[in-house]
């Protein structure tokens, strides 16, 4: 059968700034005979495919008390499918040079290939059968194990993976957000077989995938490829998670850990990725954080005072709980300062916007760099998968630096005022930091 087409075709221009080239992608929005939809972008300059796969749920679907079984099973999907063993899967895949890989977040798990054209049915039975038929072998499941418990075991004595652990905790409580994906020593050692079966059933469902796929392949092949690697998951996962609910209140927390230096992380609830004043908050936090040496934040806390090497800010979109946040890193007599500091620039952003210079500087960079992200079939093929996960249209490649631009003064002065909230800011320092003590 060839697959339905839906018609939906876009020729999406982005151009760079000064001499640099504009780069045409042209996506193709391929519905499968069973109904599976794709966006394709075919590149017949090399005899290879990128396919990204994403769940959405990801991480976050961990069945009540089974903390790190998502990761854990995760981490098994290519040690060995239907008839191999992972010595055999393993080289059954370097045997025709395919690449897979997988991963699993707070939102989704992902799985990327690379497939030569050559070997491309072939490469796809091998994929197929580590999504559908995973062995879960008892020694695979202990190996893996054994792997998280050291990853787990690390995070533990370090102070960036300790302050992003007590933020979380503090900012999302019982929410899946407030605990490390990869679950805790107990958690973990107490996984189960049947729990990795269960996790493997509640996650790699039909009714939560997008797929983008880029490079050698039609939109009549990729149809029936896309049936045979996915048709035979189950229709339907677990139920999604609810909303989190922001819980930390604007303060200090002070984790002692002995260093000559502290880390903090810092933050408040934030906006999501399909807020209406979106774009505004992204130029925002360029100007705040994002931009490197540009920034406000880098200038006030590296350059002109020398508190730290470095001070970045993000949007953290989160599907059940955004924030805006950032982290540092600084010697413990200067810390205090540095945390003085950011909330001064918290809150002047917030009551004075920006700097006509700064919007235009945020703005040249953002729509500059973009078309940079664009460098091969495997990116290109995560950035579709990603944009279908974040419900963004097919044209928004082509729309999004002219959204960037169309930002003014006045909108980023009323989102701040909006979005930025110096009071609620809470950091979380690991460390031994002077002056500084836990306020709540």
């Amino acid at each position: 059968m060839i697959p339905r087409l839906t018609g939906l075709f876009a020729a999406l221009v982005l151009s760079a700034t000064g001499p640099a080239h504009a780069t045409q992608i042209d996506i193709e929005q391929v519905t499968s005979p069973g109904g599976i939809e794709a966006w394709l972008v075919e590149d017949h300059t090399n005899p290879f495919v990128a396919i990204e796969i994403w769940f959405s749920g990801g991480a976050s679907l961990d069945a009540e008390g089974k903390r790190g079984a998502t990761y854990l099973m995760t981490g098994l999907l290519e040690e060995g499918a239907g008839d191999m063993d992972a010595t055999a899967f393993a080289q059954a895949a370097e045997g025709m040079a395919a690449s897979f890989s997988f991963d699993v977040f707070r939102d989704d798990l992902t799985v990327s290939a690379l497939m030569l054209t050559e070997n491309r049915d072939a490469a796809a039975d091998l994929l197929r059968a580590a999504l559908v038929e995973p062995r879960f072998d008892e020694d695979a499941i202990e190996r893996v194990r054994g792997q998280v418990l050291s990853i787990i075991e690390g995070n533990s004595r370090d102070p960036d993976d300790i302050a992003a652990a007590t933020f979380n905790a503090l900012a999302f409580g019982d929410h899946p957000y407030g605990t490390s994906l990869e679950g805790t020593e107990d958690s973990v050692s107490a996984l189960t077989r049947a729990d990795i079966v269960a996790a493997h059933r509640a996650v790699l469902t039909r009714d939560r995938v997008v797929v983008g796929a880029a490079g050698d392949i039609t939109a009549e092949e990729l149809g029936p490829l896309i049936d045979h690697l996915l048709g035979d998951l189950p229709e339907t996962g677990a139920e999604m998670p609810a909303p989190s609910e922001w819980q930390a209140e604007g303060g200090v927390t002070v984790v002692d850990f002995p260093s000559p230096q502290s880390v903090a992380i810092f933050g408040h609830e934030g906006i999501a990725r399909d807020d209406p004043d979106f774009f505004p908050a992204f130029v925002l936090n360029q100007i705040l954080g994002g931009g490197g040496f540009q920034s406000r934040l880098m200038r006030e806390v590296r350059v002109d005072r020398g508190l730290t090497y470095g001070i970045a800010s993000f949007l953290s979109l989160a599907d059940y709980g955004p924030r805006i946040a950032g982290q540092f890193s600084s010697s413990n007599d200067l810390v205090a300062e540095a945390i003085e500091v950011t909330r001064a620039q918290w809150a002047d952003l917030a009551e004075n916007g920006v700097t006509a210079e700064e919007l235009e500087a945020a703005q040249r960079y953002l729509t500059g760099a973009y078309p940079l992200r664009f460098d091969g079939n495997g990116r290109i093929a995560g950035i579709l998968a990603s944009m279908q996960a974040d419900d963004m249209p097919l044209d928004y490649i082509a729309t999004r630096n002219d959204r960037v631009n169309a930002v003014t003064r006045d909108d980023i002065r009323r989102v701040a005022a909006r979005v930025l909230r110096p009071e609620d800011l809470h950091f979380v320092v690991v460390g031994r930091p002077e002056g500084l003590e836990t306020t709540q």
